[in-house]
């Protein structure tokens, strides 16, 4: 039996600069195409930037650890390592972040390395990991 894979479709302003930002920044390969969306392979998962200009970005922030949290977001739990070369990738890059990489719930059961960033259209993504994967959903 294959894992399970998620589809998240969601708004862009600029087709082009979301093949730029998803496909070059972050590495995802292009699917299929139309001028209207893009697919792009999520680290094995399904999603596609849909054209649809001043639908984008974050409508509210809740406080998480001392830090404003932009919601929606979207984004992936990646194993340590994935995690600390996305983050290196995403400084050469000049990526700007909302929430720069740290470790948030030091010393709990839901300790995580985590990073906030946005799109060009100002969709907020979060990156995590667990140095226990077992203590994703920890309380």
């Amino acid at each position: 039996m294959s894992l399970p894979r998620f589809h998240l479709a969601f708004p862009v302003d600029d087709l082009a600069a979301a093949r730029a930002f998803y496909g070059e920044v972050l590495g995802c390969a292009e699917g299929r195409s139309s001028d209207e969306w893009v697919d792009f392979d999520f680290h094995g998962h399904q999603i596609v930037a849909h054209l649809a200009p001043g639908q984008a970005g974050d409508r509210a922030s809740n406080h998480v650890d001392g830090h404003g949290v932009p919601v929606p977001h979207f984004g992936l739990v990646l194993s340590m390592a994935e995690w600390e070369a996305l983050a290196e990738r995403l400084r050469a890059a000049g990526t700007p972040f909302v929430i720069a990489p740290t470790i948030r719930f030091k010393g709990e059961p839901g300790e995580q390395a985590t990073m906030f960033l946005r799109d060009p259209s100002g969709n907020a993504l979060e990156f995590k990991a667990f140095a226990d994967i077992g203590k994703l959903f920890a309380k």
